[in-house]
């Protein structure tokens, strides 16, 4: 296993990421990873705090056209992410923190789904109270993206450090 990550990282694009001193490279995919996790956390929780009550004058029906630039956030994250584990394979899918991390973001996508389903999706909305579903969807979903961005700065901090076979963060 460790031979296919260590190819990974000897891709050329995986040295141009990490090695390169063009602003392109790795400042333009991290800012880049940044801005998608701003999207869809950033809007996540908005909606999420608009379901546990704050905000009670906005109505909730028209916070789902936020859904169209959350999977652009979470388009530009797939990819720019997705070269960032490349780049240091040997680092991120050896750290523990990477898969709780994943685990968060797909926990995270799967309650945008269901609010969609149970929240969006129900007629008397804005009309009546909200649905059963929508406080413990939104608390779950705040949860989620706490944690997925947690986890994706302590990565930089816990576990194998980047560059450094053998060695690990405190």
């Amino acid at each position: 296993m460790m031979n296919f990550l260590n190819s990974l990282e000897q891709l050329q694009f995986s040295k141009w990421l990490l090695a390169s001193n063009s602003i392109f490279a790795y400042p333009t995919f991290l800012f880049m990873h940044t801005v998608g996790m701003a999207m869809v956390a950033g809007i996540s929780a908005a909606i999420d705090l608009r379901l546990l009550g704050l905000g009670r004058g906005i109505p909730v029906r028209p916070l789902e056209r936020l859904y169209r630039i959350m999977w652009w956030g979470f388009g530009i994250n797939l990819v720019t992410g997705t070269c960032l584990v490349i780049a240091d394979a040997s680092t991120k899918l050896t750290n523990l923190d990477f898969y709780i991390k994943m685990t968060f973001v797909f926990g995270g996508i799967a309650v945008l789904v269901l609010m969609r389903k149970r929240v969006f999706a129900y007629p008397a909305l804005d009309k009546a109270p909200l649905p059963a579903a929508a406080k413990p969807l939104a608390w779950i979903s705040l949860v989620c993206w706490i944690g997925a961005v947690t986890c994706g700065r302590l990565l930089a901090y816990v576990g194998p450090l980047s560059g450094a076979h053998g060695l690990r963060a405190r």
